[in-house]
């Protein structure tokens, strides 16, 4: 329901291409152009780099940046640590590098 439903203010949601109303709109649904490249034929290297203040930090560099939220989810659950991604890399918080490097083995990466 939204802010504005039932007063005189409402107004119905367009379609971004055509600016018709969503239930008129003949727009085929968006294709995801970003061609993603199968684990098999990517390689992944692991790193164990030390941060400010003595923070470690375990990084997983030359991974396709389409499957890297999806990746940094799955690690973050299997170390039970933080991470985030940073300039097309994904850093997980500690020194993780044999438990990243089963994890990735075993979703079909090559370390």
């Amino acid at each position: 329901m939204g802010l504005f439903d039932g007063t005189s203010l409402e107004r119905p949601v367009l379609c971004d291409r055509c600016n018709a109303p969503e239930s008129e709109c003949k727009c085929p649904p968006p294709v995801e152009l970003v061609e993603r490249v199968p684990p098999e034929k990517q390689k992944a290297r692991i790193a164990i780099e030390k941060r400010k203040k003595g923070k470690v930090v375990t990084v997983v560099r030359g991974l396709d940046s389409a499957d890297l939220p999806e990746l940094l989810t799955h690690l973050k659950n299997k170390c039970g640590a933080g991470g985030s991604i940073q300039d097309g890399t994904v850093e997980i918080q500690g020194k993780h590098a044999d438990r990243v490097q089963s994890e990735l083995k075993s979703m079909g990466y090559r370390t």
